[in-house]
């Protein structure tokens, strides 16, 4: 069953040179590849069908002929027994353990992988371009490679590989997303992209508009793909097995960080109630792996060894009961394939009679001797038990032969017992009747329990019956969520040259470009500029020739010349502009709509913590406060002509709010320390 890794043709926007992959070749016959094509198919007819019935139920409400009710009920249930019939077989693809299973498994328990979730093919082209003219005033025919480059990353995590390529392929798609919600979701303006995806369980699909259940689509399948590479791996070597418990672990913690995250998705499949249920199974899963780990090399055959196996095989059986205890709840059992509960429930019998088993082996067949920790062997014993059959005490058990034989006995027939409950229950369900290396391995243990039964059996003995006391669980390394590295994947925005994303996103809006010619008077530009990139002004002279061509305080400069602006610092601006002359040069700039009203500011500019100017900028509210054009008004230095008198480059710039409309300054006071401009985004500090 290998995955097929191919180069999409395009380079990867992330920055790192490399190719997208796209998972797995979508045309390969694997037996997962034709898995999932059968669950996409069987996705389409059930749609299809709930479509149907939800026409015919909307006929049913509006009709009143009796005639027509009838045609319409009799419709309904063929719908309903179609739908019924597609469900079992989704059920059925649910239940098909066997094909991700590692190709080299022969002897090992079966574990269940979750399906991927499939979802519809999405075209961002129309709907950004036009949100790109609308928004950004940009021509969407400019961004068509970026566009691709999305539309072709999503379409490769359709079919990602089952490898760490195919999760880094997930983790990729999913760092991008809050950027593209950052760049084209306006909380205000639908984009009328519509994202479709279908219950891994139910195949009912669900829509939705925003980008929250894209995210937790894409998590799920993450957790998916990791317990694919878990069932796949080797676990009949170590490296195997530890592949699959940290594949289990990251499975689980990929399953909390969806739970933790996104707490209100519409699809069953990623609700709290089923989540929880998936979090225990993969715990449960690491668990039985943790168990094979200290298995495979041999249980040595001494007192110790055996208790201490006993008490990790009933750790794995106490958590299996509790994934069944999970999926026999409704609404939980409803959508859950019945395999995957008498699965669980086929487990738990089987671990606690493996349990009873390493048990009844270390005291049937370990005496205590004169050599032996006689103190240390009664306190193990001491610990498997919560409490002894009347009568008993583990010192005695341990000193006295018929009692040790007893109890050994007891748990034997225990072990027999859970053996048979076990088979019992793996005969009722037929998708487990297909699993034959299953069927061998319960009877492999069921024969193992009664030839040790017989060892010990004495027909004509006669003596009364003690029942076994429960096992504590008990274990060395505990199975633990783990949340992988790979859901911090940095990527590079496909749409950077829209600007810094804190300035041109979605929850801004923005003016047209404006050409502005600004001019060089005694080398003065007549405004100063803050900030990091983008630059924006601040503390224009209003008398100025950039002021008089429409240049605003607050507007950022988004070009200079042919020079796209928007990634540049003041020092890479400065550089651009301080060889204006009286001609000047055409620079371009955007403002913020702002729909709540401006409020007055003094802007101070600091150089060192010293201030260079302080000037009255803002325009009064009335014509009468407004200067006058024959007024003399002294002018104040740019950052030019500070540069070039102190030889020192301009510092940042901070807009300060005040009471004093009397233009007083209060000099007498403490100056205080600012940070840096790139600190604040608003002209105004609030």
């Amino acid at each position: 069953m290998t995955d097929t890794l191919l180069p999409n043709g395009i380079e990867d926007s992330g920055g790192d040179g490399k190719h997208f992959r796209k998972g797995c070749n979508p045309l390969a016959q694997t037996g997962r590849s034709k898995l999932q094509k059968q669950r996409a198919s069987l996705n389409q007819q059930i749609i299809k069908q709930m479509r149907m019935r939800a026409g015919a139920e909307n006929l049913l409400k509006a009709t009143n002929n009796n005639k027509v009710k009838e045609m319409v009920v009799l419709e309904l249930s063929y719908v309903n027994s179609n739908l019924q019939l597609l469900m079992g077989q989704l059920e059925g693809l649910n239940s098909s353990v066997d094909v991700y299973q590692s190709a080299e498994e022969t002897i090992n328990i079966p574990l269940i992988a979750l399906g991927l979730k499939e979802t519809k093919e999405v075209d961002f082209s129309a709907p950004f371009k036009d949100f790109l003219l609308e928004h950004y005033n940009e021509d969407g025919r400019t961004f068509e490679d970026e566009i691709a480059d999305l539309m072709d990353l999503r379409q490769a995590c359709r079919t990602p590989s089952r490898n760490e390529t195919g999760v880094e392929l997930l983790a990729k798609y999913y760092s991008h997303l809050p950027l593209i919600e950052n760049r084209f979701f306006s909380p205000t303006r639908p984009t009328g992209i519509f994202f479709t995806w279908y219950d891994s369980f139910t195949g009912v699909p669900v829509c939705q508009q925003n980008l929250s259940l894209e995210k937790a689509s894409v998590v799920f399948n993450m957790a998916a793909l990791y317990s694919q590479i878990g069932t796949r791996s080797d676990r009949q070597t170590i490296a195997g097995l530890q592949e699959a418990i940290s594949s289990f672990q990251r499975a689980a913690g990929m399953l909390s960080h969806l739970k933790a995250t996104f707490t209100h998705t519409p699809s069953y499949d990623m609700s709290p109630a089923m989540v929880s249920m998936l979090i225990q199974l993969m715990i449960a899963q690491a668990q039985e792996c943790l168990f094979e780990k200290n298995a495979l090399p041999g249980v040595l055959n001494q007192f110790t060894s055996l208790i201490k196996m006993a008490q990790e095989a009933a750790k794995v059986s106490e958590i299996y009961d509790q994934v069944h205890q999970f999926m026999v709840q409704t609404p939980i059992k409803d959508n859950v394939p019945l395999f995957w509960s008498t699965m669980s429930q086929v487990k738990t019998n089987h671990y606690q009679a493996m349990a009873h088993h390493f048990l009844a082996s270390a005291l049937l067949d370990h005496e205590l001797g004169p050599n032996d920790d006689e103190d240390q062997q009664e306190k193990t014993l001491s610990q498997v038990y919560d409490q002894l059959p009347e009568g008993f005490s583990p010192l005695g058990i341990l000193k006295n032969k018929d009692e040790r034989e007893r109890i050994g006995k007891a748990h034997i027939r225990r072990a027999i017992s859970g053996h048979e409950e076990a088979l019992r229950n793996y005969s009722l369900c037929q998708h487990l009747e297909k699993l034959e290396a299953l069927q061998e391995i319960l009877k492999a243990s069921h024969r193992r329990s009664l030839d040790k039964y017989s060892d010990y059996d004495n027909e004509e003995e006669f003596v009364d019956y003690v029942e076994a006391p429960d096992i504590i669980s008990k274990t060395e390394h505990k199975a633990e969520m783990e949340l992988p590295a790979a859901t911090k994947v940095k990527v590079t925005d496909f749409f950077q040259r829209l600007g810094p994303l804190s300035v041109f996103s979605a929850k801004q809006k923005w003016t047209a470009p404006r050409k502005i010619r600004v001019c060089a008077e005694d080398r003065d530009l007549g405004f100063t500029l803050k900030g990091e990139a983008p630059v924006q002004v601040v503390s224009l002279d209003p008398l100025c020739r950039a002021a008089s061509n429409g240049l605003k305080e607050g507007d950022y400069i988004v070009a200079v010349g042919d020079n796209d602006t928007k990634w540049m610092a003041v020092s890479d601006m400065m550089r651009l502009l301080k060889d204006v002359d009286e001609e000047g040069i055409e620079i371009q700039v955007v403002s913020v709509i702002d729909n709540s009203p401006p409020m007055p500011t003094k802007s101070a500019t600091f150089s060192g913590n010293l201030p260079k100017t302080y000037s009255m900028i803002c325009l009064a509210h009335n014509d009468e406060d407004k200067p006058s054009k024959n007024r003399k008004v002294m002018k104040k230095s740019s950052f030019l002509s500070w540069g070039l008198k102190n030889k020192m480059k301009s510092a940042s710039t901070l807009s300060l709010p005040t009471d004093d409309h009397s233009g007083a300054l209060s000099w007498n006071k403490p100056i205080p320390t600012f940070p840096t401009s790139s600190a604040y985004n608003n002209n105004n500090f609030h």
